[in-house]
């Protein structure tokens, strides 16, 4: 299901915009071991299995304070059921869960950012910025047999590199490349779309792309590490 994205820019000193990404997400990867020492390692997917597709969401306010500096503050909700049967015995966080017995998981991974992007090259058909990205990171993962049930949840910040490519490769065609990402030894995260933009009109444009959402962490407790594609189609109104 594909839902549409609408973006609403307030004119003043300064250029605020609202926007609403929808589309649909479908699940590459979800492996948990929790906890990772003595923790049975296990995939929602591929032990599991789920729906093939969900719909989902965003929603993100910007404000160009100028042509160089931006503001931005995005709330990305996302959540996967899986249903099925374990082949083995599984140890999840402080319980046991047992083969042959039908059980459900649930993967919740929502995310709110504030960016601060630069835009370092900004010309007629050619803009290019890098920021940071503050990410609360609001996730949970849970299993369920029956009345039974053992989760994980964990809630914290994770700094992120932004950036953003806008080429203008013919009269009201664009080619936008954005997302935030970062490695390091604990683990990483990618959250990255490649859309081509068409404007209708100097204030009303549509879009449609790919976007992919990738990582987990591995610190010593747990180990997860997840991978959802996203096709998303959109439009941005600006007054």
């Amino acid at each position: 299901m594909f839902a549409l994205l609408m973006s609403v820019t307030v004119a003043a000193s300064a250029a605020v915009e609202f926007d609403v990404e929808g589309g649909a997400v479908w699940v590459g990867k979800a492996d948990v071991q929790i906890p990772s020492d003595d923790g049975t390692a296990f995939s929602m997917l591929d032990d599991l299995g789920g729906e093939d597709v969900e719909a989902y969401y965003r929603l993100r306010a910007t404000w160009a304070i100028n042509e160089r500096h931006e503001l931005s503050a995005l709330f990305a909700p996302l959540s996967f059921d899986f249903a099925g049967e374990f082949s083995d015995p599984v140890a999840f966080v402080d319980g046991d869960f047992a083969a042959g017995v039908p059980t459900t998981g649930k993967y919740t991974f929502n995310s709110y950012r504030l960016t601060y992007r630069y835009n370092f090259w900004r010309s007629e058909n050619l803009t290019f910025g890098l920021g940071l990205t503050a990410k609360v990171r609001d996730a949970e993962i849970e299993l369920r047999q029956g009345g039974y049930s053992q989760s994980d949840s964990n809630v914290g910040v994770v700094p992120l590199i932004n950036f953003k490519l806008d080429w203008r490769f013919a009269p009201k065609w664009h080619l936008l490349f954005e997302g935030d990402a970062l490695a390091a030894s604990q683990g990483r995260a990618e959250d990255v779309m490649l859309a081509v933009q068409h404007f209708v009109t100097d204030n009303f444009a549509l879009r449609a792309g790919y976007r992919i959402l990738e990582g987990g962490a591995d610190n010593g407790d747990i180990e997860t590490f997840s991978l959802f594609h996203y096709a998303m189609v959109g439009a941005t109104w600006r007054f």
